[in-house]
């Protein structure tokens, strides 16, 4: 059984990277989310905070790396990344001209 989040804790944060930015002229989006997320609260999250309709959702959990502080090895955080595709003619606004 999913674990039950508010919409707005959902969404951590959009992603504005370079394959993010290449990704927009094909009307998808990336955003961090949070890792007891899934697809159907992902969709209903960015409908809801951005009054756009979600074609798709795509999720994937990224492994931390393992990083070094003189002999001790430490481990970050996993996280999860979300693609969000919009119906032709939608967009998001945050991600314009950044």
């Amino acid at each position: 059984m999913p674990k039950e989040i508010s919409v707005y804790e959902v969404l951590r944060r959009p992603l504005v990277t370079e394959k993010g930015t290449h990704l927009q002229t094909q009307n998808k989006y990336l955003f961090e989310v949070s890792i007891d997320a899934n697809k159907p609260q992902v969709k209903q999250a960015v409908e809801k905070m951005f009054q756009v309709t979600v074609k798709s959702v795509n999720l994937m959990t990224v492994l931390g790396k393992k990083k070094r502080y003189g002999r001790a090895i430490t481990k970050r955080p996993d996280w999860k990344k979300a693609v969000v595709t919009l119906v032709e003619g939608d967009k998001i606004q945050i991600f314009e001209g950044v």
